[in-house]
């Protein structure tokens, strides 16, 4: 049924001055699925990803949204849709505290995006909430750390606590587990699960256990196309994506 789909590109294409970065990529990302976005470098994931959000424009194609058409939506509007994407590299406010972070996100659905000169009374107004997203993603003990002292891992769970605190329908992963160790990616895995219970998850991931882990369906890009689909085990055993993945330390 067309209403299981939450997100639809057809036939999208991003043209560079002659070097098509992505070309004819169609996809359909289920309602409530985790669904990763894969492929060797230079694949045209993060290149799909700015065009999802609107940081680019398509050169031709288009996106789809709960069947409504985006393509030439605003990124700003975007988010206010219920799409919204987190960063490849951790995107806080290092001098707020943790519980500070999150109230910035939770101030937008009530007008009041990024006020920080409103009285402290007021935004008291937010803090359960906030300790609630903090509880959520593991970081209620560290409610009043500046963000700058948590460990990376800790920062990208605040990212995600964060983008939370945005009401996003519909949340876009880019390589959450940069730059991790094995303990912050167990870590960060597991809140991926959790969070995803009432929420749909498109990510771009490079750690493949990680995607074979988590991910419903997998789209497999290579050269700015579509290689191939399926679940894990399917997708894994195709030919040409192991071709692809050939000598990268993957296959």
């Amino acid at each position: 049924m067309a209403s299981d789909v939450i997100l639809e590109t057809r036939g999208l294409t991003k043209e560079f001055r002659g070097f098509v970065a992505v070309r004819d990529v169609s996809l359909r990302v289920k309602r409530g699925s985790i669904h990763a976005l894969i492929g060797p470098n230079g694949a045209g994931k993060t290149t799909v990803f700015n065009l999802l959000t609107k940081f680019l424009q398509p050169s031709n194609g288009n996106i789809l949204f709960n069947g409504r058409d985006i393509t030439a939506v605003k990124p700003a509007d975007v988010a206010r849709l219920g799409i919204i994407r987190s960063f490849q590299i951790s995107a806080v406010f290092p001098h707020l505290s943790v519980l500070e972070n999150v109230r910035v996100g939770l101030q937008r659905p009530l007008g009041n995006s990024f006020h920080f000169w409103k009285s402290e009374s007021v935004l008291d107004r937010l803090n359960g909430r906030a300790m609630e997203l903090l509880e959520d993603v593991g970081l209620a003990v560290y409610a009043h750390l500046p963000a700058a002292e948590l460990p990376y891992g800790r920062k990208r769970a605040l990212e995600i606590a964060t983008t939370l605190a945005l009401e996003p329908e519909m949340l876009l992963l880019d390589e959450p587990m940069a730059g991790m160790g094995h303990e912050d990616i167990d870590r960060i895995a597991a809140l991926i699960k959790r969070v995803s219970a009432n929420r749909t998850i498109l990510m771009v991931e490079h750690n493949l256990s990680v995607v074979a882990n988590l991910s419903d369906w997998i789209t497999v890009l290579a050269r700015g196309e579509v290689l191939a689909e399926g679940p894990y085990a399917e997708v894994s055993r195709h030919p040409k994506v192991r071709e692809a993945y050939m000598g990268s330390g993957h296959a």
